[in-house]
């Protein structure tokens, strides 16, 4: 048994955001010790593009949802099948669009259940 029963959400997209992210960053440190507008504003450029990708690659399903996830499902190249239809408690997903609509469902069933 491992010491921890849960996957870190070490993903591909993960990874890949973070790579560039450093980049970026790197770019920005480098700007504000030499004062070069352009390379903070290329840093931060791209920051925005590690994000972008980031978040591509979580709906394409090379992220994972937050929270526990059964262990077939932890190897960092194993794609996520849930991904087209969004993961709740997503803030990537909601952006897209993705698993509000289950979830408003899922509260409309709950309301008229209440009401009787």
């Amino acid at each position: 048994m491992s010491a921890h029963q849960y996957d870190h959400g070490h993903t591909v997209a993960g990874w890949t955001g973070v790579a560039i992210a450093a980049v970026g960053t790197s770019l920005v440190g480098l700007a504000v010790c030499t004062s070069s507008v352009a390379a903070l504003v290329a840093g931060l450029g791209i920051d925005a593009v590690a994000l972008l990708v980031t978040w591509v690659l979580h709906l394409v399903g090379w992220g994972k949802p937050p929270g526990r996830r059964p262990r077939a499902q932890w190897p960092m190249r194993v794609r996520d099948d849930g991904a087209r239809a969004g993961h709740g408690g997503c803030l990537g997903c909601r952006l897209a669009g993705r698993g509000r609509r289950r979830e408003l469902v899922g509260a409309e069933v709950e309301t008229a259940k209440a009401l009787g």
